[in-house]
């Protein structure tokens, strides 16, 4: 059963925000029967984005990352479901979208590596830090979906 709780951190970036893709994204999470438990809006600040990026930070696009990061409202997500953190990942696509699958929401809306709409967490430990880093506990809802019985 507690594979059924998994979760996984989603951030809709600011080129997803700005495109209004919002909806789309959110839909196929929806559709694909996972369900969300958190959502929020924010400018992300610098310090929460060289948080974030922790691992990246010794890599030349570092600076530009944190810019493009900063540079508009991201919608912060936390999803749940059995597998949840992997199958996301698929439906992401690969991070560079010219090597995404038609289909995937990079291989569908994206072009160029710099601008890839989404960010995933790639294991369940980094969702862990991820959605402790982005949510306080009261911002996050436990609910049963009438959906629930159908779906596992």
């Amino acid at each position: 059963m507690a594979e059924l709780k998994e979760r996984t951190f989603l951030a809709i970036k600011p080129d997803g925000v700005q495109r209004g893709i919002i909806g789309e994204i959110i839909k196929r999470f929806e559709m694909k029967g996972f369900k969300l438990v958190g959502m929020k809006m924010l400018h992300a600040s610098e310090d929460l984005l060289m948080q974030h990026y922790v691992d990246l930070k010794d890599r030349p696009f570092f600076p530009t990352l944190i810019n493009y990061m900063s540079s508009g409202p991201v919608v912060a997500m936390v999803w749940e479901g059995k597998g949840v953190v992997k199958t996301g990942r698929v439906m992401l696509g690969e991070t560079n979208p010219a090597e995404s699958k038609p289909g995937t929401i990079r291989g569908d809306f994206c072009i160029d590596v710099s601008k890839n709409i989404i960010h995933g967490s790639d294991s369940v430990e980094s969702a862990n830090k991820e959605i402790a880093l982005w949510f306080k506990q009261e911002e996050l809802v436990s609910y049963t979906s009438c959906a629930f019985s159908w779906l596992y």
